[in-house]
């Protein structure tokens, strides 16, 4: 052990204020690991329709990772606004220079990402707007916040060739549809949400919005049709709808991933030709 764990008497005003500074080093990460889960997904689809991976998509990636890194610290932050926390609002401030500069940088590169980042804004605000109000957790907010994640798919499109497109867009519709699905299920777990009523109405909307993409050519068939991975697992809930509202946080989490990365993986596979295009 180094001898510095040993502080002497005349050091005691520098070991009390090692920990605290130690603390605010410590970087913040989101705790919910299925954001990251929806953001890898949705950033997948988005490289899987641009059919290319150079060094604009890792750019977008790294964007979008610390985008995300952003909303921990300045949620929180809001939430206990009574007191300032340092080592939220140092690590928030990073984050944010960071994606920031990456955004800028991606914005030289395609300027159709202008409209993406101010959607991003536009959530971040709703998002502060509900925290303030204490309706973080509303279905509004989480499905705004679903579709601000879900704006990977874009992004990462634009940032690959340069551009946006009509399809791009739908695949975002897309992401944000499917994985929004995912709050009435868990809503199910709830006594005061455990009617399957609101579930069967977002499903059925759902449906139709797709059919709608799928009529003006922004989704293919079989990448519209990727939606019935959702439309399967609320069908299998329902059935086992006992063991859904009694099972350990867990095994629901297992449940949940697994129906995410078999959307994931016919949505991205659905938008590749037979054979990639040569560099």
């Amino acid at each position: 052990m180094a001898l510095s764990s040993f502080p002497f008497l005349t050091d005691n005003l520098n070991a009390k204020k090692s920990p605290n500074i130690l603390l605010w080093c410590r970087p913040t990460f989101a705790p919910e690991q299925g954001v990251f889960l929806v953001l890898l997904g949705s950033f997948l689809t988005g490289a899987a329709l641009a059919q290319h991976w150079n060094q604009w998509t890792n750019l977008a990636l790294f964007c979008s990772f610390v985008t995300l890194q952003m909303e921990h610290p300045y949620v929180v932050q809001l939430k206990q606004r009574k007191s300032w926390k340092p080592r939220f609002l140092i690590w928030g401030g990073i984050y944010g220079i960071s994606a920031l500069s990456i955004a800028i940088i991606l914005w030289f590169h395609s300027p159709g990402l202008l409209a993406i980042y101010a959607l991003v804004v536009i959530a971040l605000i709703a998002d502060g707007i509900a925290v303030v109000n204490q309706k973080h957790k509303s279905i509004v907010n989480e499905i705004i916040s679903f579709a601000a994640i879900s704006l990977a798919a874009p992004l990462a499109y634009g940032a690959t060739t340069g551009h946006l497109s009509i399809e791009a867009i739908g695949m975002w519709i897309l992401n944000t549809l499917f994985f929004s699905s995912g709050i009435y299920t868990i809503k199910l777990r709830k006594k005061k949400t455990r009617s399957l009523k609101p579930g069967i109405i977002y499903h059925g909307i759902s449906v139709i919005i797709l059919a709608g993409l799928y009529s003006v050519n922004c989704l293919s068939l079989i990448t519209a049709l990727s939606f019935a991975v959702a439309l399967i697992k609320f069908g299998i809930i329902t059935c086992v709808l006992n063991w859904y509202r009694q099972a350990k946080f867990h095994s629901i989490a297992i449940f949940e991933t697994r129906f995410s990365l078999i959307y994931v993986a016919i949505a991205s596979i659905s938008v590749l030709p037979a054979h990639l295009p040569p560099r």
